[in-house]
């Protein structure tokens, strides 16, 4: 039996570069980074980040184009997969990233929301120009989640998150 699964929860790196290739398949690229702490033999509080490249395919793609942010939470699930190439220098290298198969979207980074404008209307410049009437305001998005020790046998339909 094989088994080549990823599951990651973390923070995005940087806006989602989102394209189409020539055969008219949109992908979309994202970096996110996971952070694990622990303790040391000496008691110190230790941390150590890792930077993971996702690539995802399909309408799924377009979504984490249109919706994910810079700073965001999100959880993906998916396999890796390892390509080779030769770089401009002629050393041939190797890559590691996660095909995205699967996609939770967390909170936002504080200070950001809404979905993120068209590619065209992107940018500092156009977002300073605006009215301050005009800017939104940010808003603290909360994910509900489900206790298991306030369970009760009945579930009640207003009770259901979507």
């Amino acid at each position: 039996m094989n088994l080549n699964k990823v599951q990651l929860i973390g923070r995005l790196t940087r806006d989602p570069e989102l394209r189409t290739t020539p055969s008219g398949q949109t992908v979309t690229r994202v970096g996110i980074a996971t952070n694990r702490t622990w303790n040391d033999k000496a008691g110190q509080k230790q941390e150590k980040t890792e930077f993971h490249n996702i690539v995802i395919w399909g309408r799924l793609a377009e979504i984490a184009g249109q919706y994910l942010t810079k700073g965001q939470e999100a959880y993906f699930e998916g396999r890796l997969e390892t390509n080779s190439f030769t770089g401009k220098d002629g050393v041939e290298r190797k890559t590691t990233e996660i095909i995205a198969e699967n996609m939770q979207m967390g909170q936002r980074a504080q200070g950001s929301s809404g979905p993120r404008p068209a590619p065209a209307t992107m940018g500092a410049a156009a977002a300073a120009s605006r009215p301050a009437s005009q800017q939104q305001a940010p808003i603290a998005e909360e994910i509900p989640t489900i206790n298991l020790d306030e369970e009760t046998d009945e579930v009640r339909i207003e009770d259901v998150p979507f």
